[in-house]
């Protein structure tokens, strides 16, 4: 009897979202949660960045994900472990050695994720024919963003809202600018009426900037100020930063070529005069409590932007600890506009002192009953395709083992496809890096001068919407005429709007629209194009271990991203943007000569018939 065809639509969507919610949680998540519960900034970044390995490195174990039981089996066992990971953090928050218990967890996160990356990748590919792939690559993507605009949104707005209903009530000030001159004073110390609930105390709830700049000794010592206050009262923690002697590398390689550059290619840098000396405006307030805490309570105060202009920075209060030592001085905030803001804008600020722990525990506990959830569905409504099966069952595992190693490197055409994996992307890979950066930095320094508001605007709006609409249509019409005929529309889609950022350099003009538009034709174009480079892995790791070759070309794909992203900031502060953009377009060249040496089934992608 025939076994009834589940639809791509039952599982594809929620397979590919249930795959973005733990990467996002170990990368992203993890250092709010830390951040939130007292880490400090050195720690968290050392400690977490560790946590990418399992990603980087799942190649070696991906074989076994092929020669051991089924993917179907794989990603329910993965997803079980996953919200066993998600529970253990939930547990462990709570107690006094939490980061250590907490890291490990993670790290049971961060493999089986990879792992579980591993089995969804290769069950796509053998359950669907390579009409359905071409078709769902532009909805897996859409549904893995998914995942990522929800643990950095959703998970981060769930964990606030406990923290608001939990503890003292919350500090809340908002603040403006406003084109009048403002002289910086510190703010007077607002007398206290002990009685009643303990509260904060601010010295004023509604902060005013002026647009007048300050120069840099002025800023630095406001701020320098500040933070000594906090410091010696014991509101923050100071950090310490090693200061490390230039290496061989550096003395031998890296400044001798970064001369020789700047002799031959380097323009003149007339920004060095204003870089860094023009600040905006900072204004300053105090918060304290009413009344002092019980004896070996702290009262944790966590403040952020809650709304409006993100051209309002938080540079000092972040995170402020009250006992019953320093609760009757004053804790010191201050709020930094952008130095390129020229209106009135107004951002409001909120503290939060609630159960910080407790918050972060139910959020957790909220995931992994979120995983119970996907492994209860995807046991039952997972397809079980009969190519669906170990490759070895009988065999030596060793043996096995290495040969699927062996066998990728010995695949037909496998030069040209190894280079093309590495060099597709090689323009985008710098360009990637330094978008953002161009955008911030100032005119005298070859950026456009936008503030942060609106490149997150520009990105994180209109980017996004180009982005996944490119991949979309990519996914839709390569299922129609396979990758063969669009692979060359789609190599120029993801290079040719690269030059929109060289006439941006050149041309630096001041309407939002021209920028906002260039960025989404390049957004949109990146979307479109990097369909061809999603389906090509797919077909170069087609034959028996088709998984663990899937794995091994995504770990070459971050190789030919990482290395190329690591170097495009040191050479764009030698030769400048306007040069840096050019040398993008001419490292697009590589991508348009491969693939007319690739070997590509014309009808791969087509529905057959």
């Amino acid at each position: 009897m025939k076994q009834k065809s589940t639809s791509p639509w039952a599982w594809v969507p929620t397979l590919y979202f249930a795959e973005g919610i733990p990467y996002v949680v170990v990368m992203t998540v993890s250092v709010i949660m830390y951040k939130r519960l007292g880490i400090s900034n050195a720690d968290i970044a050392l400690y977490t960045s560790w946590l990418y390995l399992p990603w980087v490195i799942k190649f070696a174990w991906s074989p076994l994900v092929d020669i051991l039981k089924t993917k179907r089996w794989w990603i329910v066992v993965m997803q079980l472990l996953i919200g066993a990971g998600l529970g253990g953090v939930a547990l462990t928050i709570p107690v006094p050695d939490f980061f250590q218990y907490t890291l490990l967890f993670f790290w049971l996160l961060a493999f089986s994720s990879a792992t579980h990356d591993i089995a969804a990748d290769g069950f796509y590919m053998l359950d669907l024919d390579e009409h359905k792939q071409a078709y769902f690559i532009g909805i897996r993507s859409t549904f893995y963003r998914l995942a990522m605009i929800t643990g950095q949104g959703l998970l981060i707005i769930l964990a606030g809202f406990i923290e608001s209903s939990t503890g003292l009530e919350p500090v809340e000030f908002s603040v403006t600018t406003q084109s009048t001159h403002t002289e910086w004073v510190v703010p007077q110390a607002k007398s206290v009426t002990t009685g009643g609930e303990n509260q904060f105390v601010v010295t004023q709830a509604d902060v005013v900037i002026g647009l007048n700049k300050l120069n840099k000794i002025q800023a630095d010592s406001i701020k320098d100020w500040a933070h000594k206050q906090n410091l010696s009262n014991g509101f923050v923690i100071k950090e310490v930063q090693l200061e490390q002697a230039p290496g061989w590398w550096s003395s031998n390689v890296a400044t001798p070529l970064k001369e020789s550059l700047k002799e031959r290619f380097g323009k003149e840098d007339k920004s060095a005069m204003f870089k860094g000396e023009v600040q905006g405006n900072i204004a300053a307030f105090g918060i304290r409590l009413a009344q002092m805490p019980e004896e070996g309570e702290n009262v944790v105060l966590n403040l952020d932007r809650q709304s409006g202009a993100k051209d309002l920075s938080l540079v000092e209060g972040h995170r402020l600890t009250f006992n019953n030592q320093n609760w009757d001085q004053q804790a010191w905030v201050l709020v930094q506009a952008d130095p390129k803001l020229d209106t009135a804008v107004s951002a409001d600020f909120r503290g939060l002192s609630g159960n910080i722990p407790f918050a972060w525990s139910v959020t957790f506990f909220v995931l992994a009953i979120l995983f119970v959830v996907f492994l209860i569905y995807h046991r039952f409504f997972l397809p079980r395709p009969a190519a669906d099966k170990p490759v070895a069952e009988s065999k030596n595992m060793l043996n096995e083992f290495v040969e699927t190693f062996v066998s990728f490197f010995k695949k037909e055409n496998f030069a040209i496809g190894l280079l093309f994996i590495l060099v597709f992307r090689l323009g985008e890979s710098q360009l990637v890096k330094l978008a953002s950066p161009f955008l911030l930095d100032a005119r005298e320094a070859g950026g456009l001068g936008l503030t942060t508001g609106d490149v997150g605007l520009i990105y994180g709006t209109i980017g996004i919407i180009f982005l996944t609409l490119g991949g979309i249509i990519g996914g839709y019409l390569a299922s129609r005429n396979g990758l063969k005929y669009w692979i060359w529309w789609m190599t120029l889609a993801i290079n040719l709007p690269n030059l929109t950022y060289v006439y941006l350099s050149y041309a630096t003009p001041e309407s939002m629209w021209i920028v906002a538009c260039s960025v989404a034709v390049e957004q949109f174009g990146y979307g479109f194009g990097f369909t061809a480079y999603m389906l090509y892995l797919i077909y170069f790791s087609e034959g028996k271990s088709k998984t663990a070759h899937y794995a091994i070309c995504s770990g070459l794909m971050a190789l030919g991203m990482m290395i190329p992203g690591m170097i495009s900031g040191w050479l764009q502060e030698i030769v400048g943007y306007q040069n840096f953009f050019i040398w993008v377009m001419i490292c697009t060249i590589p991508g348009f000569l491969i693939i007319k040496f690739l070997k590509i089934d014309p009808t791969f992608g087509i529905k057959k018939q």
